[in-house]
């Protein structure tokens, strides 16, 4: 450490404060105070005391049960060591210290000693440098360490993602903000919660340097900041946010002011905004105060992007996009809705009503922010973009290496041999612990010897991120300790249900033995004959405390049971992994995450929660139940896909809660459904091109004992694909092997699905993942499909032509620097470097006429290209 020093202040009303909540903090941990406070007896600095108060002061609850105060501790002296050692770390106001600088967390990953690696391996690359480049550098530093590849909801820790070097946005960003902040950098994770225009969300990262935020895409180096293929539908984005654990006094318009975080609005740096005005008021127009939340219709569920509170006069105001918001209200006088296109209005009243609506049906055209233009003031020149180019083709080279080091398939098919497994699975779960294959591969040798086909059944139970962070004493104790109590349970059941340790998105940690260990073999016996007693020790000693939102469920089931305090959901975790322990099957009910157990072969509800029903009126007890049967549009040329185009969500708690059946789930919807007696609504959407949804909502009940027929229907969509225009396909184009081929000979005889792509960036990655999931539909239509990749992308491609999961009928080609070819089927693009617009698809029918085009990011280009090729071959 150098001799640099200065104390970290803050300024008197925020001190007592975090004083007020540290103190509060301390009682609510005091089952876990030594492991937790015992650090404030050590000799400490002022700053060190305070960072760490500060920290304990906004520390979401599963981080009071999962970590220690040694690791805290560890962090904040780390912390502190860096900011005197970088140049920057003086001209860093103490506001974004705390805020974006000292914190440990950036989502809801696992917590590890990652600040000083991190800072050891970046701060030498970047020593001497200005802050502006020191960021752009340690982007290509993460560009280095991951790609992108989507996964499940579950964030990994910035050590798992270098060990795994593939992951989703939220991933990649966690990753970036914490190499920024490793170098005494403020960074910020931002989200725009879910899109309006299409599917999914996204997520990218903003860091500060001297005296403005600068935005960038995590682990996509651009030779500026400002800059990144999400600018463009950014500007579509009814949302923008980052959340702070903290009270937050900064410039930042606050959208959520919350005891232990904030939410910061920051959509005014991406997209046209305007203030809504939302009024709540009852059946005789009085105001009245209420729950608002702000939704848009993303995955065929209407998903909200901000909950709010009115306040006594019933309003509330909220910043937000140019597009259409639907608004879910509740509170003491009932649930009402409303649906505002935000463009046209500045304010809408949303009326309560005790009556929930039954057998009623709603049509609602959902339309998002206008699809504008991108612009640069200043664009980048074509020397910066080949530098930067040239860069990220070796840090794809160095990923590369690194991933060679994985185990192969060969390394596989000996490991089988040698522990006497099936080689084919063997190989499947190896592929997919990557970074930690030889770690798995040690677990297998170490207990396939005593338990044979179970040590390898116990990884496949497994989610496949899990196999890139569980360790083999995590799996050594799943193993060995779920044996031990294995009984008279089926095999499959025994599997599913026992001898998996993942109860839902939480952290896996070696629980089993600590679990038996409590209990006793008395206890266990007396729990299996009796799982409700199990739930009422749990209910009686566990405290409900519903703590940051987007962290429910994230503690570990061990954590909880010594913290004693918790969320439902951690709570309801902790009693599925404690009756697993005991060797109780036990699960979460698919569809609404109820605590369940399995007696004599029928699921039963845990007796937990007794004050967690409804308290709308007309509600039933949750045990109740009755049958629906959907009534399926056979008019309709839509196929019912659950989270495609339909979902399901129960009334509970005030506002709607999809069910969670199979994502993707298509058969099936004719059989009778077995459901909780309540209120529901079914959600139907269409998607147009355009990016407006058609929705269609019904309500429905459902009644004890009785059976309900429910109309799955959905919207009618434009029949009409128009014209756009004619490509020329007489233009020549060059194979991977160099060979020239006119493009017409490539044509298909149903039409011609045309794309220019990059490989390696992620609104391409989406399109290719898209054909892959809808390979039997493009096989099926009697159409080419050709995909060019320009000279510069050409090194990144080269295993995409031998790529199985693609369909059959692709054909890749190579595209020079100037893009002749796009620009000679289509006369109206010029030619040049249309990088931010990538990619760039059109479908062509039979008659080389345009009939599909899009450029840029977009989620169901592949399903809305099909649609419109569909239409024309019938």
């Amino acid at each position: 450490m150098n001799g640099k020093s200065r104390l970290l202040s803050l300024d008197e009303p925020t001190m007592l404060l975090v004083e007020e909540k540290f103190a509060f903090k301390r009682r609510l941990a005091s089952a876990r105070d030594k492991e937790l406070f015992g650090i404030f007896d050590e000799p400490l600095s002022e700053d060190e005391r305070l960072a760490l108060k500060y920290l304990y002061a906004y520390m979401p609850l599963n981080d009071l049960a999962d970590y220690d105060g040694s690791l805290f501790l560890a962090h904040v002296r780390q912390a502190l060591h860096i900011r005197n050692v970088a140049p920057w770390g003086e001209r860093i106001p103490d506001l974004l210290f705390f805020h974006f600088v000292l914190p440990y967390r950036v989502n809801n990953e696992n917590i590890e000693e990652v600040r000083l690696p991190l800072f050891e391996e970046i701060y030498p690359r970047v020593k001497g440098m200005s802050m502006a480049d020191a960021i752009l550098e340690t982007n290509h530093w993460c560009h280095e360490k991951a790609n992108y590849m989507a996964n499940d909801r579950r964030t990994v820790s910035p050590l798992t993602l270098i060990r795994t070097a593939l992951g989703r946005c939220g991933e990649q960003s966690t990753l970036a903000v914490s190499a920024l902040r490793s170098i005494g950098i403020p960074a910020r994770q931002c989200y725009t919660p879910l899109w309006a225009h299409c599917d999914s969300n996204h997520a990218w990262v903003e860091a500060w340097a001297d005296g403005a935020w600068h935005f960038l895409g995590a682990c996509e180096p651009e030779p500026r900041l400002d800059r990144g293929w999400f600018r463009r539908p950014a500007r579509r984005a009814m949302l923008v946010h980052t959340r702070v654990a903290a009270g937050y006094p900064g410039p930042e318009e606050v959208t959520l002011a919350r005891p232990w975080y904030s939410e910061l609005n920051l959509l005014h740096r991406y997209a046209d905004t305007k203030v809504l005005k939302v009024g709540t008021v009852d059946s005789d127009g009085n105001p009245v105060r209420a729950k608002v939340d702000l939704q848009v219709y993303n995955y065929a569920e209407l998903s909200t992007i901000v909950p709010m509170h009115t306040d006594e006069s019933g309003s509330v105001s909220v910043t937000l996009g140019i597009g259409d918001v639907f608004i879910s209200a509740y509170g003491s006088e009932g649930w009402g809705y409303a649906k505002c296109r935000v463009g046209q209005t500045d304010e809408v009243t949303v009326a309560l009503t005790k009556r929930l609506p039954s057998g009623e049906t709603a049509q609602l055209d959902m339309v998002p922010p206008p699809d504008l233009p991108d612009f640069e003031d200043d664009p980048v020149t074509e020397e910066e973009i080949s530098v930067n180019d040239a860069r990220t083709k070796q840090e794809a080279c160095i990923r590369a290496n690194y991933e060679s080091t994985f185990l192969s398939e060969e390394d596989a098919d000996a490991l089988a041999a040698e522990c006497s497994l099936p080689p084919v699975r063997v190989r499947n779960v190896l592929r997919k612990a990557r970074g930690n294959s030889r770690e798995i591969a040690a677990y297998l040798r170490e207990q396939s010897p005593e338990y044979g086909e179970w040590s390898l059944r116990v990884l496949e139970t497994l989610n496949d991120k899990d196999l890139t962070d569980t360790f083999r004493e995590t799996l050594e104790d799943h193993l060995t300790f779920s044996m031990k109590v294995k009984g008279e349970t089926g095999d499959d059941t025994f599997a599913s249900y026992v001898l998996k340790p993942r109860v839902d998105f939480e952290m896996i940690t070696p629980y089993r033995a600590f679990f038996q260990r409590r209990f006793g073999d008395a206890g266990i016996r007396e729990f299996a004959a009796n799982p409700d007693l199990l739930a009422e020790s749990i209910e009686n000693d566990f405290e409900i405390f519903e703590d940051l939102k987007d962290y429910r469920g994230s503690a570990t089931p061990d954590g909880s049971y010594r913290l004693k305090k918790g969320d439902r959901l951690s709570r309801d975790i902790l009693f599925v992994a404690a009756s697993r322990s005991a060797g109780i099957p036990a699960r979460l009910e698919p569809s609404d995450r109820r605590p369940q157990y399995l007696s004599a072969g029928t699921w039963k509800d845990a007796r937990l929660g007794k004050s967690d029903a409804s308290a709308f009126p007309g509600a039933v007890p949750a045990a109740e139940s009755g049958t629906v049967i959907w009534m399926m549009d056979q008019e309709s040329e839509e196929q019912a896909k659950y989270f495609h185009n339909f979902t399901v969500a129960r009334f509970d708690n005030g506002t709607y809660h999809t069910l969670q059946y199979e994502r993707g789930k298509a058969d099936g919807w004719d059989e009778p459904f077995e459901m909780r007696a309540g209120h529901y609504r079914l959600t139907t959407g269409i998607r147009l091109e355009d990016g407006t949804a058609l929705i269609r909502l019904h309500f429905f009940e459902v009644k004890p004992g009785q059976r309900s027929a429910v109309p799955l229907k959905f919207r009618k969509r434009r029949a009409e694909v128009p014209i756009l225009g004619v490509a020329n396909l007489s233009c020549v184009a060059e194979s991977p092997a160099g060979e020239k081929v006119e493009v017409s000979k490539l044509a298909g005889g149903n039409g011609t699905f045309i794309a220019w792509i990059e490989p390696d960036r992620e609104p391409s990655k989406h399109l290719l993942r898209e054909l892959r999931e809808m390979k039997d539909e493009w096989e099926s239509l009697g159409v080419s499909i050709l995909c060019f990749i320009g000279e510069d992308k050409w090194n990144v491609s080269l295993t995409l032509p031998s790529d199985k999961g693609l369909p059959s009928n692709i054909w890749f080609g190579k595209e020079n620097k100037a893009y002749e070819t796009l620009a000679s089927i289509d006369g109206s693009m010029s030619a040049g470097h249309p990088k931010e617009g990538l990619p760039i698809v059109y479908a062509v029918d039979a008659q080389d006429r345009i009939r599909y085009r899009w450029a840029g990011y977009k989620l169901g280009i592949s399903k809305e290209a099909v649609k419109a090729l569909k239409a024309l071959i019938r």
